[in-house]
């Protein structure tokens, strides 16, 4: 049985929306940290699409949590060892400022999580009882990449009546765009550890994709705050929004 707590309004913000003028807001329980799960289908993704706003959470008091659900053997280069994405992105983390004892790695096989997909669930239900995060990161819902979309459907299943839900999304992935209606505002700082953060992913770095540039990077989150008269920003879809009482 779920024990009930208090929550408790933590953050609030007006922002523009398709012309209109709405209000954001951030509740968490009183007695704890905001909790925030960053699910990741390979285990580097949510460093590429979501390290500056992991980071802003982090300098703000939020706890973070980290899963990657395969460390794709496969895809790695031959120049390095087989776990080199695994050791990559804890260093990564690190470097975001996660703690590593709340970063988890799992080893579904890559191209493959449709033949996975009921562990993958029972894998993201143990972490929500465990867990018990207040919001929740995933790929977004239109994301055409076979293994983001499984974690997308098994996200959204797991914890669509328990927190609130924000898609990250690739670019190169999204087939029509995502639905941005939520966006992080990122300061140089954040920017930054993003960029360091994304250095130590060396064995895709050597795969010399643009996207794992400081050019790229800095670009997308430039153009993401030209849409809300910010430097920088990350972008996501709202999945599912929950906001708990307040008593």
């Amino acid at each position: 049985m779920r024990t009930k707590k208090a929550w408790v309004l933590v953050h609030t913000k007006m922002f523009m929306y398709q012309g209109k003028s709405c209000l954001s807001a951030y509740v968490c329980r009183r007695d704890e940290k905001l909790r925030i799960l960053t699910i990741s289908a390979h285990t580097d993704d949510a460093i590429i699409t979501t390290g500056g706003t992991i980071s802003r959470i982090l300098e703000e008091g939020g706890q973070v949590f980290y899963v990657g659900l395969s460390i794709a053997e496969e895809s790695v280069p031959e120049d390095f060892p087989k776990d080199a994405v695994e050791v990559e992105t804890r260093l990564a983390t690190k470097v975001l400022g996660i703690d590593p004892k709340k970063v988890y790695v799992k080893r579904f096989p890559v191209r493959r999580f449709h033949e996975y997909r009921q562990d993958i669930l029972d894998a993201l239900i143990n972490l929500r009882d465990n867990i018990r995060p207040d919001i929740v990161f995933t790929h977004a819902t239109d994301n055409i990449h076979q293994d983001h979309g499984v974690v997308n459907r098994e996200s959204i299943r797991t914890f669509r009546s328990w927190c609130s839900i924000y898609g990250y999304d690739f670019p190169w992935d999204d087939l029509y765009g995502m639905k941005m209606n939520l966006f992080y505002q990122l300061e140089e700082r954040h920017i930054k550890k993003k960029v360091e953060a994304v250095s130590c992913l060396k064995s895709q770095v050597a795969k010399k994709a643009s996207y794992l540039t400081e050019k790229y990077i800095r670009g997308l989150a430039i153009e993401r705050g030209t849409r809300i008269r910010a430097k920088y920003a990350e972008a996501f879809e709202v999945i599912r929004g929950i906001m708990r009482n307040l008593q």
